[in-house]
């Protein structure tokens, strides 16, 4: 019998959560052939990864997962083998009373952040039985073998790897999305948070003189753009040039649209936590933009990643990354740390296909949430 699953998704400012839930329940139907409904309580913000989809359904079937609107007003369901409720998201009372009446009742998980703070791995699995005599697990994504891994698809990492290595599909993919630019041009993309200290490292960018095309996909930071080119109104499609700097606005485009425009670049500007994970994947040097959170909670999640992220790195090139990384996350200047970065273009590249190879000699994360739900049986 199929085993089935519903993934919870409580869509608060931005695309990440649903970004990270799509990719999830796409995987769990396309490679472990589970039966997976994802509610959504935005499906507007949904349609912007899935252009395809019906913002106003009530039900849809998107690449074989059932999509529904999670409604205010709650409407019974049936029960699955599996509940996840992704980021702290709680799933209605009203469910939570059918899971009590379920026999055999499901395996109840919590889907947590990705951090690879230390304490996250003594977390990892941990059961919290609630009052109403249910069993709620926590499940953390990681870094390391005592987490639950990150989102790959199977073939991910061979399917980059051939696009990297063919220049003529590059080409072919970057004039799909009306991007043609100069030969040997250097490719940065630049998904990012609002940022003052988007200003400066775009002047480096021009005082450089290198010839660099710069692809923003359509997202917060085109205000701080706008702001530096003195001119409002940008659309997708607009392109700037100032100097051997061309800016090029992109629309926001589906997910693996969006994991090619990461393989094409040579270096990656991204945000939050989907972004995150598959400009990791793209093997290229890249700048994090974390998510800001209140009291500068998010610094210490910045801090634990470096560590982990450039323990293998020279010491002036680990040094020099994480500089940079700091400054832009507080949004402060830039333009000596991207200075200094480029000193170490080399280091970064061949630290950037480590990196990735050594997360993806792990377990991913769908297939770590399967064994758990296997275990628990």
């Amino acid at each position: 019998m199929q085993v089935s699953w519903d993934i919870f998704c409580d869509v608060v400012d931005n695309y990440g959560d649903v970004g990270v839930t799509w990719r999830l329940a796409r995987q769990l139907v396309a490679e472990h052939g589970f039966a997976v409904r994802l509610w959504i309580n935005d499906l507007s913000a949904f349609v912007r990864l899935c252009p395809h989809a019906d913002p106003v359904a009530a039900r849809q079937c998107q690449a074989g997962v059932e999509v529904c609107h999670w409604p205010e007003d709650w409407q019974p369901a049936s029960i699955p083998d599996v509940v996840l409720e992704a980021f702290a998201c709680r799933v209605p009372e009203a469910y939570t009373q059918a899971m009590l009446q379920r026999s055999p009742r499901p395996v109840w998980l919590n889907l947590d952040y990705l951090s690879a703070e230390d304490w996250v791995s003594g977390c990892h699995g941990l059961p919290s039985p609630q009052a109403n005599g249910l069993k709620k697990f926590f499940f953390f994504p990681g870094f390391t073998e005592q987490t639950g891994g990150l989102l790959r698809e199977q073939s991910l990492i061979a399917q980059r790897q051939a696009f990297q290595a063919d220049p003529a599909a590059q080409q072919d993919f970057l004039r799909g999305l009306g991007v043609q630019p100069e030969s040997g041009a250097r490719l940065i993309s630049l998904f990012a948070y609002e940022n003052p200290a988007l200003g400066s490292w775009l002047d480096q960018l021009l005082g450089e003189g290198v010839v660099t095309h710069l692809l923003v996909p359509q997202g917060r930071i085109v205000g701080d753009l706008q702001r530096w080119l003195g001119e409002g109104g940008l659309q997708a499609g607009a392109i700037r040039r100032r100097g051997a700097l061309t800016i090029q606005v992109l629309p926001f485009v589906a997910q693996e649209q969006y994991d090619r425009l990461l393989w094409c670049c040579d270096f990656n500007v991204v945000r939050g936590e989907d972004s995150f994970v598959r400009a990791q994947w793209a093997a290229r040097p890249m700048l994090w933009h974390i998510y800001q959170q209140q009291d500068d909670a998010h610094r210490p999640k910045l801090e634990a990643f470096l560590a982990l992220y450039l323990a293998t790195l020279p010491a002036e090139a680990a040094q020099t990354t994480a500089e940079l990384w700091r400054a832009w996350s507080a949004g402060e200047e830039v333009q000596e740390g991207w200075q200094q970065l480029n000193r170490y273009w080399p280091q970064m590249r061949e630290h950037a296909e480590h990196w990735c190879q050594q997360q993806a000699a792990r377990s991913d994360l769908a297939s770590a949430l399967v064994q758990f739900y296997r275990n628990s049986l």
